[in-house]
């Protein structure tokens, strides 16, 4: 049978966090940040670096965990060494038909949103939608047809994506000390944030989960990456704190380019313009698109080698069918069509419940934050398993990493029910209906987890057994 072999280095792993991470997200969440906490700059500064540190700690553990565990599929193999096949299954289908997808087809979506805003598109316009679909079918292509051209294309979005986030950064604050615009926006609030200071803060550090988010993908491509339980930790850790630092210095310079009621109204574009003029606002804002389908290209690395990583261990539907790797491109073809088609159907939903009127009723949620929120859960068996399991390697990584992970973990879930779940099950009871996005998210991945546990073989039941 053919196996995958190993093509990137640590420059490569890096970009894919880097790269996958900074995206979409820093750009059209910062106006979200702003409108949570009600134009509040040193509160929406605190939900950034909270979400960062948060992310930081998740990221050290897994580093630990990558010098120990290699197999084929990074997050999978954690699960499976810890909390046995079963849970790794499970964790492994929620990846490949909610999590990546989910985030997928947001990616494909804003992508075509900050291209369409070249020729004046409705964010919700049937051309985003179109070119949304484009933009996903074009993303499989490149990673199915030539995963080094891949890697390489990942390489060079990263650098390009950084660009807006340096020149905002630097011109972008001393723009705003000059005009005076900065000092305004860190002593002035708009309005008051939805539920308080607390209530915005919990908001803000929802809306920045999915700025964040996609670290995790790197652990995808382990068994593709040189020397990996060298490179796969430092490219965690190293990329972590590139984002953290990127995204908290790109949100004050976007500070300085418009008043807070602006970008709370309009976001950041006009500060690009603003500060850079209409044809450097143009030429920016096609970078943007770049640094989008950059991320977009980062996670449908991971979504493409979602069923192989499941099929090749001898689990899932038709496991023969999804651990085929294609002789000539040495890619997981067959898994990447079904990533594709997931991702169709995830972009649909998005569309339908978020960017109209409505399609789903109260099975309306924001697929971009919700199912990433869930993975953090997920992840707490795993460093319980860790701490309970694992001998002779000091307290520091057996224990106080780890519990710092399951709180940092268990914050976010909290976070998510307050902003998702417990506000606007507030604001509708005050107009006499019933709201509760959560619960209606949860409804949707208890039925995708259970036809996944339907479709898990009974040798992978039987392997547990015997253990």
């Amino acid at each position: 049978m053919e196996k995958l072999t190993r093509k990137y280095g640590l420059i490569t792993a890096i970009c894919m966090v880097v790269g996958t991470v900074i995206g979409s997200g820093v750009f059209f969440k910062a106006q979200n940040v702003l409108n949570a906490t009600g134009g509040d700059m040193p509160l929406g500064i605190a939900a950034w670096l909270i979400t960062g540190f948060l992310m930081i700690i998740c990221s050290a553990q897994f580093a630990v965990m990558a010098t120990k565990y290699e197999k084929v599929s990074g997050l999978i193999d954690y699960a499976e060494a810890t909390c046995g096949e079963k849970y790794a299954y499970m964790i492994a289908w929620f990846m490949v038909n909610i999590y990546y997808p989910g985030m997928t087809s947001v990616l494909a979506w804003a992508s075509a949103k900050y291209f369409g805003v070249l020729f004046g598109w409705d964010e919700g316009s049937p051309e985003v939608l179109v070119l949304a679909g484009f933009f996903l079918i074009m993303s499989f292509a490149l990673n199915t047809l030539s995963p080094r051209l891949s890697g390489k294309f990942q390489v060079s979005a990263t650098v390009i994506k950084l660009i807006p986030v340096i020149l905002m950064a630097v011109v972008g604050t001393i723009a705003g000390f000059v005009t005076g615009t900065l000092t305004d926006n860190f002593t002035a609030v708009v309005t008051q944030a939805v539920g308080g200071k607390s209530g915005g803060l919990f908001a803000a550090v929802v809306a920045t989960v999915f700025a964040y988010e996609g670290w995790i993908v790197a652990t995808s491509i382990n068994a593709e990456l040189k020397n990996p339980k060298r490179n796969l930790p430092l490219a965690l850790v190293i990329g972590s704190f590139i984002v953290v630092a990127a995204y908290v210095l790109y949100y004050i310079g976007v500070a300085g380019g418009a008043s807070n009621a602006v970008l709370m109204e309009e976001g950041a574009i006009t500060a690009f313009r603003n500060i850079f003029g209409n044809v450097g606002g143009a030429l920016l804002n096609i970078c943007i698109v770049v640094s989008c389908l950059g991320t977009l290209n980062g996670l449908m690395v991971g979504e493409t080698r979602g069923m192989y990583a499941i099929a090749v261990r001898g689990e899932g539907p038709k496991p023969k069918l999804f651990s085929q790797i294609d002789s000539e491109t040495n890619m997981t073809t067959n898994s990447s069509v079904w990533g594709l088609f997931i991702c169709a159907v995830w972009l649909l939903y998005f569309y339908g419940a978020n960017l109209s009127s409505g399609w789903f009723g109260v099975f309306d949620f924001d697929s971009s934050e919700l199912p990433i929120v869930t993975i953090y859960a997920l992840y707490i068996p795993i460093f319980i398993a860790w701490m309970k399991n694992e001998k002779g390697i000091g307290v520091f990584k057996r224990f106080l990493l780890p519990i710092g992970s399951v709180l940092a973990c268990a914050f976010m879930v909290f976070a998510a029910i307050y902003a998702h779940g417990i506000t606007p099950y507030l604001e509708a009871k005050e107009k006499g209906i019933f709201s509760f996005p959560v619960l209606f998210y949860l409804i949707v991945f208890a039925v995708i987890m259970a036809v996944g546990r339907l479709l898990r073989k009974p040798g992978g039941e039987e392997k547990e057994r015997g253990k």
